[in-house]
């Protein structure tokens, strides 16, 4: 049997298979709400048979946002909007939804990746002032940013805590919380962003306090029964910057605090960061991370042969992989994958009809059960 598609527990939430939707910005709310493109965009990834569908980097405050056009889940029109993509999804597809839950601190207030995501100025129009550890812009000639203070440390924590209830509300399955690709909880965690003399900055410990700090107050806030994990970033890939043991140090942390996954890519905090992609890159890093922390790992990254996939889980390098820009291009990875590797994919009955005839027991129905 497929090991990727074997079923998988994080916490108490079973997940039918080891394929993980990726959170992918799209850049394409409207202050902040989710439009009809989220519907048809979450709606066609919801039929893909991946077992955790994970919504993109959701803003906890309006200046946590990375651009004018991102999602966000701090007003009732945002939650009012969000139920009703997450109710069509639910009518029609057994996948598990979880959210990202996230703040860009230095990073936001940027223009949207087809328009060049150079720095919005504070003063130029859509723009606002950003936030950070520490004084210091994300790249030589942008506006820098305001370091948070003792209040700013306490809003940031609570609006993490109102988005949480809001999830609740709306009843996700799960939260990811955003430590990684240099956005705020990041920049707190590296040396190279975080320049603080006071009890957030300096050592390994003191670095790590204020993202430890609102993962805590997220899992106060989030049921028991329902998991909680963070995506970081193992590496800045810049010499002196977050590294690999320092992950490893965060995710013992994190899984002491009631962690129950842990996600696992590289990079963002710096534009000097030296990344030599290729299919796999950063999976040495889950496997090392899987091996020291013991929590369930998800490892993605250039990800995009169904083979691959398999040989990721069934060795043990991680317990999960999840696809990004390999699940835009192929929005049925993973029926074929399930073709490929002699498994079985849960399909609406609209779509049984599509199987080809060598796989005419690819699909399952909607409860998981045999067709």
């Amino acid at each position: 049997m497929s090991r990727l598609f074997q079923p998988i527990d994080l916490g108490a939430l079973r997940l039918s298979n080891r394929i993980i939707v990726a959170p992918m910005c799209q850049y394409s709310a409207v202050d902040g709400s989710a439009t009809d493109w989220h519907m048809i965009h979450l709606g066609h990834l919801a039929l893909s048979g991946a077992g955790l569908l994970v919504i993109e980097a959701t803003a906890v405050s309006p200046e946590g946002r990375i651009t004018p056009g991102d999602l966000g889940l701090y007003t009732d029109a945002h939650e009012e909007a969000l139920a009703r993509v997450v109710a069509a999804i639910r009518a029609h597809s057994p996948i598990r939804i979880a959210i990202q839950l996230s703040h860009a601190g230095r990073k936001g207030s940027s223009h949207v990746p087809w328009a060049g995501g150079a720095q919005i100025r504070s003063n130029e129009p859509s723009g606002w002032s950003t936030l950070a550890p520490s004084a210091l812009p994300h790249a030589e000639g942008e506006e820098a940013p305001r370091a948070l203070d003792a209040a700013g440390l306490a809003k940031v924590r609570d609006d993490f805590v109102a988005a949480t209830r809001r999830a609740h509300r709306l009843g996700l399955d799960g939260i990811e919380l955003h430590a990684a690709h240099g956005y705020l909880l990041h920049q707190f965690l590296s040396p190279l962003a975080n320049r603080r003399d006071d009890a957030y900055g300096g050592g390994l410990a003191a670095r790590m306090r204020f993202p430890l700090e609102v993962f805590e107050a997220v899992r106060a806030a989030w049921p028991a029964d329902r998991p909680l994990w963070a995506r970081v970033s193992a590496t800045d890939w810049v010499p002196g910057g977050w590294d690999v043991d320092d992950t490893v140090a965060f995710g013992k942390a994190l899984r002491a605090r009631g962690g129950d996954a842990i996600h696992v890519s590289t990079g963002g905090v710096s534009p000097l960061q030296a990344i030599k992609p290729a299919p796999g890159f950063q999976v040495p890093f889950a496997r090392r991370i899987k091996a020291d922390v013991g929590l369930p790992t998800i490892a993605v990254g250039l990800i995009s042969d169904a083979r691959h996939a398999e040989e990721i889980v069934a060795a043990g390098d991680a317990d999960a992989v999840a696809l990004a820009r390999g699940m835009l291009y192929d929005p049925r990875w993973p029926w074929h994958a399930a073709a490929q590797l002699g498994a079985q994919v849960a399909a609406p009955p609209q779509y049984w009809r599509s199987a080809p005839r060598e796989h005419k027991d690819l699909y399952r129905d909607a409860s998981f059960g045999q067709r």
